[in-house]
């Protein structure tokens, strides 16, 4: 049982059809599920950020460290020496990093069993929570209006569905 080429591509053009007409239908769902993803990872970065802090705050010493050049966005470097001598450069960077002056010196905290793990002196998860909480507001008015915007079109779809369905039974 064989069918054309041209059949073939008929049907995986209603097939595609019928899957953008159900992505279309729930887009409404998905709009909300992005919202719920971007909240659950800002979660997720304040809950890491909030064992890093701990582990520092276990085993905290204090130093200066200076900014280094070629920070890149999301992460600032710093180097700093520990009491052996040896200098230390964090290759994820220092943590909460708001305003750090390149070039500049600073006083960092970081885990004296862990040393890669450092943050500016006097800083923590608490200071993040604001940013990020204005962020997930702002997330939340733009997709929360966006889906309920979706589900309101929808309704009128369907409402002009049945509407049209059932005028045209009483055609009959």
């Amino acid at each position: 049982m064989t069918s054309s080429a041209g059949e073939l591509i008929d049907e995986l053009a209603g097939s595609a059809r019928t899957a953008l007409r159900v992505l279309r239908y729930r887009l409404p769902e998905l709009v909300v599920g992005l919202g719920v993803l971007i909240t659950a990872l800002a979660a997720l970065a304040l809950a890491g950020s909030a064992l890093d802090d701990r582990s520092i705050d276990a085993h905290r010493a204090v130093t200066t460290a200076e900014v280094l050049e070629g920070s890149s966005f999301g992460r600032t470097l710093v180097r700093f020496t520990l009491p052996n001598g040896q200098a230390v450069v964090p290759e994820r960077g220092v943590l909460h990093p708001r305003g750090v002056p390149v070039g500049g010196s600073i006083l960092v905290e970081y885990d004296a069993a862990k040393p890669d793990l450092v943050r500016v002196a006097g800083r923590s998860t608490l200071d993040g929570l604001g940013t990020t909480g204005a962020g997930l507001l702002g997330v939340w008015a733009v997709l929360g209006t966006t889906a309920v915007w979706l589900r309101r079109r929808r309704a009128e779809r369907e409402r002009f569905a049945q509407r049209d369905g059932s005028d045209a039974g009483s055609a009959d």
